[in-house]
């Protein structure tokens, strides 16, 4: 269960990072993109141990 959570939050941490960055350009959108997706990670994975068993 906690991968599913982690899955979800990464693609939507990814998608919101690419929307912003790609009102500036490609790399941006890139670049954006990943830092969407780790910062995205990192918080599930705090909430994922805090309240999934």
């Amino acid at each position: 269960m906690k991968g599913m959570v982690w899955f979800v939050s990464t693609t939507i941490g990814g998608a919101v990072g690419w929307w912003a960055g790609a009102f500036v350009g490609i790399y941006t959108a890139v670049s954006l993109s990943a830092v969407g997706s780790g910062v995205a990670l990192y918080y599930a994975r705090r909430l994922a141990d805090d309240f999934l068993p």
